[in-house]
């Protein structure tokens, strides 16, 4: 029954996926326009960002679409296809779900943000007002 199951779900994603992502380019948000000295502070804090993800994941989408929507270039790692990126999200976050944003500080240390919902605060109240 359980394969069943994964099967079902992978044809799901294998149908729908396409879609999703279609969706996704044609209602891409405009990004907010800072002054370029603003903008290079934002590119240099979001360095110590990456964002693990999937590339059909709903809340995988909503979160790039905030992240195209507050112009950040944060580093996207597919966690899906890359293995050396899922075993760095299992390994740093003890799951493999996704969306993950991790966080690394200035000493080094990181930290690990699972759920959409709290990745999206995170990003703007760290830089909707930059």
């Amino acid at each position: 029954m359980k394969t069943i199951v994964r099967a079902f779900f992978r044809t799901l994603r294998t149908v729908l996926g396409p879609f999703m992502l279609l969706k996704e380019r044609l209602t891409q948000p405009k990004g907010v326009v800072r002054e370029p000295a603003a903008q290079t502070t934002v590119n240099l804090q979001c360095q110590n960002l990456a964002l693990y993800q999937f590339s059909t994941c709903p809340f995988c989408i909503k979160v790039r679409q905030e992240m195209r929507r507050l112009s950040l270039p944060i580093e996207q790692r597919d966690a899906q296809h890359n293995a050396t990126h899922r075993a760095e999200l299992q390994q740093g976050s003890g799951a493999t779900k996704v969306p993950c944003l991790k966080i690394t500080d200035a000493s080094g240390q990181s930290q690990w943000l699972v759920d959409s919902a709290a990745i999206i605060g995170y990003l703007r109240g760290r830089f909707a007002k930059a």
